[in-house]
Order: structure tokens, then sequence, then C-alpha cells
């Protein structure tokens, strides 16, 4: 064991949840925030669109709120949802105090619209580098702090369980040194699984670790079926699934078919600004042909706005374009919906703590039940900042010492065959994008079960008798999730929100309106 990685809070996720944690802890112990890969690479460097906060008073939080409850499709547990839009102004202003610079015009903050608003309350930085900025200003202000260290390049393999508490956990570093490092407290702060499917607005980093090791550790997964898919992702061949922020329709943009008409009104009397589940099933259905195949494309049309700079607005979006000929004021630019974010995830309370005393979770890994069946756009930068928060001080709270940490198994030191791995991987992409898609049926996924246990099944095997391996642990990891999303699928007879049956096209409030319970084995529901 290296003495220099023994800390009293271990935080896994250097996203915004992470790192408002980390800030929180630091003044009561030492932290060591575990990251896969440097701190700024995390889904939250990536989030695009902005911030949503009711920064104007009670009246404009109580509207904050009955968004959040109505685009989350009955399902959104209200005290999550309540303490979001209440504590979210304050973390705001925080962040806003160390430093995070947002969009201003004549000194005053800059505030868009996103599809399920009642009105504009996103606040964008650099236009289209909201979570970047974010991510930034945490960062900053984490490395500033001498109790908080950080372990790049590393990987959690395992989270150590002694007497039913999580009392530390075994890290890989980039040379493939394995460390057991005792902690008296661990935050699971991970991130999402968008990496699971073929198509995603993810980074490679996003393959559910967070969930399965938490999951292996005894804690429970929650509202695992419902995984948002963004409706306006860049679909070029060989081109990675670019997000198109969905301050692209705030600001005026149309979805079109490929015989350039626009068809949400087919849909919804919301348009473009119906919320994510319905847009990215109208923008699905668009692009297929009479077989079911996805044969016609798609696309995102802003050539009638008029009055704004979109290059200035979208610099970021815009210069991804310019890269592959596109232009926002000039073209048509073809798109497709992609994984985006994951509404479920380890189940804890509004404190972030799980069934498993010593472990808590925040950010996109953990489920409070604020987004119900569909998140409400821009509220997950805010999730994290105002649940990183409580988890720490929860952590804090229940002040758990540092135990006696068992001996770490001996390292094996067989080397798996190249390209083995990523081949099971790429199976398993390919049975989620078929099973467990925008549109979901019994056979499918019954069907999507019977593959990923054969995946899993090769995966042990690899892992039983192989060096442990990043590669190896997120392809468990994405296994071990996708496990998790067809089976709540195949328990969730109806279809709400992210969720969508064919063969059970309705919502059925009498069964369904509870929360789904994975706890590894057995798929229960819940208030």
């Amino acid at each position: 064991m290296n003495p220099f990685l023994q800390s009293d809070f271990l935080v896994i996720g250097a996203g915004v949840a992470g790192l408002r944690a980390a800030v929180e802890l630091a003044a009561y112990g030492s932290v060591l925030v575990v990251t896969k890969e440097a701190v700024s690479e995390s889904n939250t460097h990536y989030a695009q669109g902005g911030i949503a906060v009711a920064m104007e008073g009670d009246a404009d939080v109580a509207l904050h709120f009955e968004d959040t409850i109505v685009a989350g499709d009955g399902l959104v547990d209200r005290a999550a949802a309540e303490t979001l839009v209440r504590e979210g102004p304050l973390r705001v202003a925080e962040l806003m105090e160390w430093g995070a610079q947002f969009d201003r015009e004549a000194g005053q903050l800059l505030r868009t619209r996103e599809a399920a608003h009642s009105r504009p309350r996103i606040l964008h930085a650099n236009g289209d580098a909201t979570g970047a900025e974010i991510g930034r200003a945490l960062a900053v202000l984490a490395r500033s702090q001498a109790n908080i260290r950080f372990a790049e390049w590393t990987t959690v393999t395992n989270l150590v369980v002694a007497d039913g508490r999580v009392v530390g956990a075994d890290l890989l570093d980039r040379d493939g040194v394995l460390s057991r490092v005792p902690a008296r407290a661990v935050l699971v702060a991970a991130g999402g699984a968008g990496q699971m499917y073929s198509h995603t607005t993810n980074p490679a980093v996003a393959t559910g670790d967070g969930l399965a090791l938490a999951l292996r550790a005894g804690a429970e997964l929650s509202d695992m079926e419902f995984y948002q898919f963004h409706p306006t992702a860049l679909a070029l061949p060989g081109v990675p699934a670019f997000l198109l922020s969905e301050a692209l329709r705030g600001e005026g943009a149309w979805l079109v078919n490929d015989r350039g008409e626009r068809f949400m009104e087919r849909y919804d009397a919301r348009l473009e600004l119906a919320p994510r589940d319905v847009v990215a099933r109208a923008v699905w259905r668009e692009g297929m042909d009479e077989a079911g195949r996805q044969a016609r494309q798609v696309y995102l049309d802003m050539r009638h706005v008029t009055g704004i700079d979109l290059h200035k607005r979208f610099p970021g979006i815009s210069a991804f374009l310019a890269q592959h000929g596109l232009d926002l004021h000039r073209d048509r630019i073809p798109i497709r919906p992609a994984a985006h974010y994951l509404m479920g995830g380890v189940r804890t309370d509004l404190d972030g703590r799980t069934r498993v005393r010593g472990l808590y979770a925040a950010g996109e890994a953990a489920c409070t039940g604020l987004h119900g069946a569909n998140r409400l756009a821009s509220n997950s930068l805010l999730e994290g900042l105002v649940f990183g928060a409580r988890a720490a001080q929860a952590m804090l709270a229940d002040a758990l010492s540092l135990a006696v940490v068992p001996d770490a198994e001996p390292m094996r030191a067989v080397a798996v065959p190249e390209g083995l791995v990523a081949e099971i991987v790429q199976e398993l992409r390919q049975t989620m994008d078929r099973c467990a898609g925008l549109l979901r049926e019994e056979n499918g996924l019954r069907d999507g079960l019977a593959l990923q246990a054969r995946c899993a099944e090769a995966l042990d095997e690899i892992a039983g008798r192989a060096t442990p391996s990043r590669e190896i642990v997120e392809a468990q990891s994405l296994c071990a999730v996708a496990e998790a999303i067809l089976s709540s699928a195949l328990a969730r007879t109806e279809s709400r929100g992210a969720h969508f049956r064919t063969d059970y096209p309705r919502r059925d409030d009498e069964r369904f309106g509870k929360h789904s319970i994975f706890d590894g084995k057995y798929v229960t529901f819940a208030d």
C-alpha cells in the first residue's frame, strides 16, 4: 500500500459533483480525488448548453420546480426537486464567487430558454462551453486546497468492504501499479455510462464504473430503464456523435425531415421545445423508412434565424461544424439521437447516502429520483453542485473513522489477447442499440439479456485469469450497467418519459408510478 494515498475521504470522479464535494470536505480532512484521465476529462467538461437556476425569487423557484416535475413525466421525487431548486441559487452564487464566469451583457447575466422550461433561466459560459467553465473554476479552487490531492490516469478497480461497510478502494495507475487505499468514506461521482451505446455524446471515460463498483459493494441502482437520448447529435459518417446543444432550439432552430418539412407539430404542440424524450422519438421515427430501418436523414435547420450571430453565440459548435464544411447560417445540419444522460443511478437519499455504510453517491452516478423519467434540460450541472455539496456534508456528519482494511489479493499476471475485450464490448453495444434504445419491446429485451449474459460470462472468465487493466474494468462495468437497464426496462411494462415500450405504449400510474430498484439480481418497485 502506498501511504501517500491514504486519505480521510476518497472521491471517485472529477466532474462537477466530485469537485464540489472535494472542496466541501477539504476543511475537515485529507481528500483524494481519483479520475481515469486528466481532471478536465469528464461529462461535465462537455456540457454545452448551460446551467438552469431560478435566481429571481420565490416565484421563479416555484416555476423551476413545476417545470422539473412536468418534464419527469409523473415520477419526479418532489422533495429532491424542491431541494434542487431551493438550494440551486445559493450554489451558483457561490460558484461565481469562486471565479466562474457566465456570459453577461451590460453587466447583467444572460439567460436563455431550453426545451420544457417555462421561461429563460439557463446561464451559459463562453456561448456553448458552460460545463468546461464550471469544471475549470472548481478545479482551480480544488487545486489551491492543500488537503486535496489528485490521482489522475487512475482506475478504481474495486471498493473494499469489511463488516458491511466500505472502508477503501483498490486503485490501478497508468503504469499498472495496484494500491489498496483506506478511507473513512467514499463518494461515487463518476458520471454516466453512455459508452454502452454505439452513438453517444459522452466522452470515452463514461463507462458506468461508479455504478458497477457500488452495485458490487452492495448498493442498489434505481430508475435504470430511463436513459435519455439527446435528439440532436451530429450525424456524419465516421464522425463521433458530437452534441448539438438544446440551446440551438432555444434560439429558434427547426427540425426538418428529408423532404424539408418541419414535423414536430405531428408529435407535440410544444414543437421543437417539447421535452427531450418526445423530440428524440420524433427524430427517430422521422428517420425510419417503411421497413423500420434508420434510412432517412433528419436535419437541424437555423437558416431562417435572424438577428443573432450564431458563430458568436455558439463558438464551439460552429468551430466543430466548420471542420466538416458545415455552417449554422448556411446549412441544414444532419442529426440523429444519441445516448446522452442516465436518469437512474446508485440509489441514495437526499444527502447522497446509499444503503451501504461508508458509501455515498452524487451527480449523474446517483439517483435521488430528481429527474424522474426524463431530465429537464440543464438541470444536470445544478444537480452536481447541489447534491455534491450535500453528499460531502453527510460524509462529515456521519464522522466515520478509518477502519482496518484487509490485505489485497495478489495480482495476476496473464496478458489478454489483443482486441478480445474490445470485440466483446462492441457486441454489447450493438445489443444495447438494438434491444434497449429509444423503442423497446419484450422479445428484444429478453434477447438483450441473453446476449448480455454471454458477454458477462466471457468477461468474467478473462478477468479471472488476466492482469487487472482499465480496459477490463470498463468492459465489466458496461456489462453490469447493461444488465440493470435491460432488467429494469423489461420489468416496467408501460411507457413513460425516456422509456418507451412499443408493446405497452401507455403510461400506467396505478402499477408503475414508482421507482424501479435493481439489487444485482431482481427488480422491484417502490415509492
